[in-house]
């Protein structure tokens, strides 16, 4: 008797945003899987569906590594793969959690692969969710994207040299991972006179959340770095009139 795996996009924080079909599987697994960086007391992916539903006696926070070490990287996965393939073995179904969208920068991506590799008998299904940057987008009303405009989506490089190359060779940047190095980014894009029609979204729906539509008065780095999206325009956006 084979069980079903299901790696599911929480969306970035507000419980409203996930997927009705998600909700759904949540309900009726028999394992849930919320991965919980080393450095934090509680899973995001939990904080984001705190106002919902589902049986929590269910739920298992796992570690996720992500520590630049492709080996143990390897090992990690291949060790939660193994696990899940078990269950699975046994019948039961497993539900992965991650924040975001199942597949745009997650960790559940080298889940998926070790499953791939250790269990390709095992079903499996992923769900994908409401990034965050879609969610910011909205909420700031920062149009990704007009006509045939250029959209890059990265993870903020370490040599912002590079960064100031995307932003001159496409229209608009959406600026991921940026963490500690939010107050360089800033001063760059103050340098290239492009703060006021740029957006940040930090702890979308979570505890903490800030959301400015507009950085011409220039926010305080501080700790909005992690967990924070940057949506950078390099010139303002069309007028109609």
């Amino acid at each position: 008797m084979t069980g079903m795996f299901y790696g599911l996009g929480v969306g970035p924080g507000p419980a409203g945003l996930l997927p009705v079909a998600s909700l759904d599987i949540l309900r009726r697994v028999d394992h849930i899987f919320a991965p919980r960086s080393r450095v934090s007391e509680t899973s995001v992916a939990i904080e984001a569906l705190r106002s919902l539903d589902f049986p929590r006696q269910r739920v298992r926070e796992v570690e996720f590594l992500m520590d630049g070490d492709d080996r143990r990287i390897g090992e990690h996965y291949t060790a939660l793969a193994r696990e899940i393939a078990a269950l699975g073995g046994q019948g039961q179904s497993v539900a992965y959690l991650t924040i975001g969208d199942a597949m745009t920068y997650s960790t559940l991506g080298y889940l998926v692969a070790a499953l791939k590799r250790e269990a390709p008998e095992l079903p499996r299904r992923v769900l994908p969710g409401i990034t965050s940057y879609a969610t910011a987008a909205a909420l700031t009303g920062f149009s990704l994207g007009e006509g045939k405009e250029r959209v890059l989506i990265l993870p903020c490089p370490d040599d912002l040299s590079t960064l100031t190359a995307d932003i001159e060779h496409n229209d608009v940047v959406v600026l991921m991972k940026v963490g500690r190095r939010l107050s360089g980014v800033l001063d760059l894009l103050q340098n290239m006179n492009i703060l006021e029609h740029c957006a940040l979204a930090h702890r979308l729906g979570l505890d903490g959340e800030v959301v400015l539509p507009s950085l011409n008065v220039r926010p305080e780095a501080g700790k909005l770095g992690y967990l924070s999206v940057l949506l950078i325009r390099k010139h303002p956006p069309r007028r109609f009139s």
